[in-house]
């Protein structure tokens, strides 16, 4: 008889799931001091939100107390193309559609089809925005491991994946947790413009181009993030672009993550025209919202003026 969880694995694979794993919901040790020892250095910046109730991070059930299992995916978004211009380049993350969008309905699809299977289940699906720490259960799940850049790393996808969970309130068959394979490679830490990477497997966000153009919300980009930009308009990919795990990497199935209008980089001058109309009307379902029109239009300004 086929169990549960291998027919989960092949229901997965139908939705176009690339890599699904499964742990015990439990609460976390070492990851959740890892956190705390993070938080406390103010590595966060301005993201007040993850200093808000941090202990349910630390443990599913605090948040969907049946959890019993923790099903963890992961979904390939790379997709062939590079960036056309140096300066305004877009994350490749950004990209496509909205990934919280495509990841939640795959992974509501996944639990209604649980629920037809099993009555008795219930669950709650977690995309990014849910207090959970992704990246601790995918390793535990077996997907991958988190690599110096903090960024989970896949042996067949690379770092190109976006993660998400269902918290289930059964029993499930569990995986082994999965081994870090960086070794003595430093590729990350060496090309970062920034020196975000503060040590192996600690990014201090208040140095990191990506969190400056995404998440900051000043006026001006600080000097030492505006001076280094390196192009970038929104976000910043080079810790990923440089590591050696990513030239297994292999184009998704999933064509929301194509690059909408085949852009992946935008004229700074082009983003000084947007009215909030127009802003809004581009970037609609993408991720590329996060920023808003003033952060984006505060981005485009700083690469101009590194232009002059």
């Amino acid at each position: 008889m086929v169990s549960l969880s291998e027919k989960i694995r092949q229901k997965s694979d139908e939705l176009g799931i690339d890599k699904i794993g499964f742990a015990r919901a439990e609460r976390l040790g070492a990851d959740a001091a890892h956190f705390f020892k993070w938080l406390n250095a103010g590595h966060h910046g301005e993201m007040a939100w993850l200093e808000r109730g941090p202990e349910k991070r630390t443990d599913p059930r605090l948040i969907f107390p049946e959890a019993k299992s923790v099903i963890s995916v992961a979904i390939n978004y790379y997709t062939p193309h590079e960036h056309a211009d140096q300066s305004g380049k877009i994350s490749r993350y950004a990209w496509g559609d909205d990934y919280h969008e495509v990841v939640k309905e795959k992974l509501r699809a996944l639990l209604d089809w649980i629920i037809s299977e099993n009555p008795e289940a219930s669950g709650m699906v977690c995309v990014d925005t849910a207090p959970v720490m992704e990246k601790a259960w995918a390793e535990r799940a077996g997907l991958g491991w988190i690599g110096k850049h903090s960024n989970l790393i896949t042996m067949d996808c690379g770092s190109w994946v976006f993660l998400g969970e269902v918290l289930l309130n059964l029993e499930l068959e569990y995986d082994e947790p999965m081994e870090d394979h960086c070794g003595t490679c430093t590729a990350c830490i060496d090309a970062c413009p920034t020196d975000a990477i503060v040590e192996p497997y600690v990014v201090d966000s208040t140095k990191c181009i990506s969190y400056a153009t995404i998440e900051l919300r000043s006026p001006e980009l600080p000097n030492e993030i505006s001076t280094r930009q390196n192009g970038w308009l929104y976000g910043c990919d080079i810790c990923q672009d440089v590591c050696p795990w990513n030239r297994f990497e292999q184009p998704t199935g999933e064509k929301r993550f194509e690059p909408r209008r085949g852009e992946t980089s935008l004229d700074p001058d082009v983003v000084e025209l947007f009215t909030p109309e127009t802003y809004a009307e581009r970037f609609r379902k993408s991720a590329m919202k996060r920023t808003k029109l003033a952060g984006l239009k505060r981005n485009a300004m700083s690469l101009k003026k590194l232009q002059n």
